[in-house]
C-alpha cells in the first residue's frame, strides 16, 4: 500500500485581480455575465432567463443578447439564444497558447500508452473544475479482458468539459490547496446556496463529510473518488505543483470497477502519478 504524504505545505491559489473601480467597463462585465449564463443546465435563454442569472436588468439583459448575437457569439430564433461557434475562439486560443495544456499534454499521453487507462489534468473554477488536458487514446476492453486504443482522440475532444469539484477526485484535491479558511468559506457559501449537488448514491453532499474528506486529502496529498460524479467510475488525483509550491492543477486518472479496483488504483497508479507530478514540476 503507497501511502503519499505532502511534499510542500499548502499554498493558496492566486486571488483574483483587483483594479481600480474607475478603470472598471461595468458594460463588459455584464456583457461577460450574461455570456457565462449559458451552461449545460440553461442551453438556451430569453432575456428573463438570463436577466435572472447574470443579475442585471431584463432591458440590459437583452441589449447584450442582441450584441452578442450581432458579434457572431449567439444564434437566435428570435426569442431564445444560444451559443454560437464562435465562442470556441476563446478556449482554442487558450489550449494553443497557455503553457499549462501544452507542459503536460506529453506526459498524459505517455501515462495513457504505459497503462492504457484514461488520464486528465484538471483547474479549479469556482464550483467546478474544467479539463484543460486530457491523453490523447481511448481504450476499448474485450470480453476476454485484453484492451486495445479503439481510436485516437483528435487533440481538444471534451476539453473544457466542467466537473462538479466537490464530487470528483481533481475537485477535491485542488480544493484541499486552499487554506482552511478559504475552504469552509467556499463550502458555507455552497451549502447555503446548496449547489452540492448529490449526482450518485455515493456523492458526498453533508458538509461535515465533505470537510473532513478535504482535511484527509491533505494528509495524503492524493484524492480516490468512487463512483461520486458518475456509477462505474473510480477516479485518481494528485496535485501538481509548480517549483513554488502552487497547486496550479491536479493530474488525474479513470477507471472502470472492471479493470481496477480503488485499492489496486492507489497499488499501481498512484506511484505513476506521483513520479509524473514530480517530472512535470519544473514546466509548470
Amino acid at each position: 500500500m503507497v501511502t503519499a504524504k505532502a511534499t510542500s505545505k499548502t499554498v493558496s491559489p492566486p486571488r483574483r485581480f483587483e483594479i481600480a473601480k474607475a478603470d472598471m467597463i461595468e458594460g463588459m462585465a455584464k456583457g461577460m455575465a450574461v455570456l457565462e449564463s449559458f451552461d449545460t443546465q440553461r442551453q438556451r435563454l430569453n432575456a428573463t432567463l438570463a436577466a435572472e442569472r447574470a443579475g442585471i436588468t431584463r432591458a440590459a439583459a437583452r441589449r447584450h443578447l442582441l450584441t452578442l448575437t450581432h458579434l457572431g457569439y449567439l444564434e437566435t430564433d428570435g426569442s431564445y439564444f444560444w451559443l454560437a461557434a464562435k465562442v470556441l475562439r476563446f478556449s482554442g486560443s487558450y489550449l494553443a497558447t497557455a503553457r499549462l495544456p501544452r507542459a503536460v499534454q506529453p506526459t498524459l499521453n505517455r501515462l495513457a500508452a504505459q497503462t492504457q487507462e484514461s488520464f486528465s489534468v484538471a483547474v479549479l473554477d469556482g464550483d467546478e473544475i474544467v479539463i484543460i488536458g486530457r491523453s490523447g487514446f481511448e481504450w476499448k476492453t474485450f470480453t476476454d479482458g485484453k484492451t486495445a486504443p479503439a481510436r485516437v482522440l483528435a487533440y481538444g475532444l471534451h476539453l473544457g468539459a466542467r466537473l462538479p469539484a466537490h464530487a470528483t477526485s481533481t475537485g477535491r484535491v485542488l480544493l484541499a490547496s486552499k487554506t482552511k479558511s478559504e475552504f469552509n468559506a467556499w463550502l458555507k457559501a455552497r451549502t447555503e446556496a446548496g449547489s452540492l449537488a448529490r449526482l450518485t448514491l455515493h456523492t458526498t453532499t453533508d458538509p461535515r463529510k465533505l470537510r473532513a474528506l478535504i482535511s484527509q486529502v491533505r494528509l495524503d496529498d492524493y484524492c480516490i473518488a468512487s463512483e461520486e460524479h458518475e456509477l462505474g467510475v473510480h477516479a485518481l488525483a494528485v496535485p501538481l505543483r509548480d517549483m513554488q509550491g502552487r497547486t496550479v492543477a491536479a493530474l488525474n486518472v479513470v477507471s472502470s470497477p472492471q479493470r481496477m479496483t480503488p485499492e489496486a488504483l492507489r497499488r499501481d497508479l498512484l506511484p505513476l502519478l506521483l513520479d509524473a507530478a514530480r517530472e512535470l514540476r519544473p514546466l509548470l
